[in-house]
C-alpha cells in the first residue's frame, strides 16, 4: 500500500526519505513541491532527480481529500464537505474579510465531547483525522482558491489564507499527535509558512494537553469556556467534570509562558437565558481576573432539535458593556455563513457508523480518565 506524503511533517518526510538512502534536503524540496506549490504529480517536480521521481511514484502518493460538495454563501463564505471514508465527511469552511482570510479546520470526525449546543457533537463521534486530513483541508482550500504558489518564481504567489483556526469538527486536543504534525506543517516555511500568531487551536479544556502544546509547539490558544461557573459548565461542556475551572484557569496561565500572543482568548457562546445575563458577566470577571485575555462573544446560531436560543441584540450588548467597561477586550462574532449552516457551532458534516449512545460515552469517558 503507497504511503500518502500528506501525512508527514518534516521530521517524518525526512525519516522516511532517510531510509531509502535520500538525503534530508530532499525533505525540504518534496515539502515546498507538496505544500508551497500543491502539487500532486511526482513528475512535475523537476528539481528532483528522475530516479528518485520514479520511485517515489512507485512507493507513494499524494492524496488530498476528495470534495462531495462546495457550497458558498451570499457574504462570500465558502463551505467544502470533503469525503474521509466509511461513508463519513467534514466540514472546512473559508471566511473571507478585508484584512484576511480564515480557514476553518475540522480534526475529527464528529466529536465525543457532547457539549450541550454544538450541532457536530450531536451528530456523534467516529474517529480521528489523520494528519493528511487536517492539513489536507488547507492543501485542498490553497488549491481550489487558487492561492498555491508557481515553482521558480519565489513568494508572487498571492496568500488567500493568513488565518487558521482549529474549530472546526471535532477536538483537537484529543488528536493530539495528528494536530502536532499539522501545525508544524503550517508554520513550516517549506510548506504553508503561517505566523504562530495567526494558527489558533480551540479546546474544550483538555488540560494535560494544553500543557504538552506549550512545550511542543504553542500557538494562538483559544478556549471554548461558556459558563462563569462549574455548576453551569458541567451541564454545557461535560469535560468540565474532569478538570474544572480552577484547574482549566491555571493551565491558561501557564499556556501563557510560552505563547506567541500576550493573552488567551475566551470563546463564549452566548444562549438567551442560560449564561447571558449581567450577573454571569460580573462572574467572568471575577474567574479571568488575572489571566490577561480577551472574550469572543458568539451570539448561539440555531440548528435542528436544539432547545436553546440566540438573545435579543441589547441583551448581548449589555453583556459585552460589562466586560468592556472592565478594560478586556470583547468581540461579538459576527455570524458568516449561517445561509449555508458554515457559522459557529452549526457544523455537522456527515458521521455515519458512528459509535452509538454508550460507546460514545465510553469515548468521553476515557478522554476524561486521561
Amino acid at each position: 500500500m503507497k504511503v500518502n506524503l500528506l501525512d508527514f511533517d518534516a521530521a517524518g518526510l525526512s525519516a522516511w526519505l532517510a531510509e531509502r538512502g535520500e538525503k534530508p534536503f530532499r525533505a525540504r524540496q518534496l515539502l515546498r513541491w507538496l505544500h508551497r506549490f500543491g502539487v500532486n504529480d511526482f513528475g512535475q517536480m523537476t528539481d528532483i532527480a528522475k530516479t528518485l521521481r520514479a520511485r517515489l511514484t512507485d512507493e507513494a502518493e499524494i492524496r488530498g481529500p476528495l470534495p462531495l460538495s462546495d457550497t458558498s454563501a451570499p457574504d462570500g463564505t465558502r463551505k467544502w464537505l470533503l469525503d474521509v471514508g466509511g461513508g463519513n465527511a467534514v466540514e472546512t469552511v473559508f471566511i473571507p474579510d478585508e484584512t484576511r482570510g480564515t480557514l476553518c479546520v475540522s480534526t475529527q470526525v464528529g466529536c465525543a465531547l457532547d457539549c450541550a449546543f454544538c450541532s457536530t457533537g450531536k451528530q456523534g463521534f467516529n474517529r480521528n483525522l489523520t494528519t493528511a486530513e487536517i492539513i489536507g483541508q488547507l492543501w485542498h482550500a490553497n488549491r481550489v482558491l487558487g492561492a498555491v504558489k508557481q515553482a521558480g518564481v519565489g513568494d508572487s504567489g498571492e496568500r488567500v489564507i493568513s488565518n487558521v483556526v482549529l474549530m472546526g469538527m471535532g477536538e483537537p486536543l484529543a488528536n493530539y499527535e495528528n494536530v502536532l504534525a499539522a501545525l508544524r506543517l503550517m508554520l513550516d516555511d517549506n510548506a504553508y509558512g503561517l505566523s504562530r500568531r495567526r494558527v489558533t487551536v480551540s479546546t474544550a479544556g483538555m488540560v494535560p494537553a494544553i500543557d504538552r502544546l506549550r512545550e511542543d509547539c504553542p500557538v494562538a490558544l483559544a478556549v471554548s469556556l461558556h459558563a462563569p461557573t462549574d455548576a453551569l459548565r458541567d451541564e454545557l461542556v461535560p469535560l468540565n467534570k474532569k478538570y474544572p475551572l480552577k484547574t482549566l484557569m491555571a493551565a491558561c496561565r501557564r499556556y501563557l509562558d510560552n505563547a506567541p500572543r500576550d493573552f488567551v482568548t475566551f470563546e463564549y457562546v452566548l444562549l438567551s437565558g442560560v449564561n447571558d445575563r449581567e450577573a454571569d458577566a460580573h462572574a467572568l470577571l471575577a474567574l479571568v481576573r488575572d489571566i490577561p485575555c480577551k472574550f469572543n462573544l458568539i451570539p448561539f446560531n440555531p440548528f435542528p432539535g436544539s432547545p436553546y436560543r440566540r438573545p435579543s441584540a441589547e441583551r448581548i450588548r449589555r453583556f459585552q458593556e460589562v466586560l468592556m467597561n472592565a478594560d478586556i477586550v470583547t468581540t461579538v462574532r459576527k455570524t458568516r455563513g449561517d445561509q449555508i449552516d458554515a457559522a459557529c457551532g452549526q457544523l455537522a458534516g456527515r458521521v455515519l457508523n458512528r459509535r452509538l449512545a454508550a460507546p460514545r460515552n465510553q469515548v468521553l469517558h476515557s478522554l476524561m480518565t486521561a
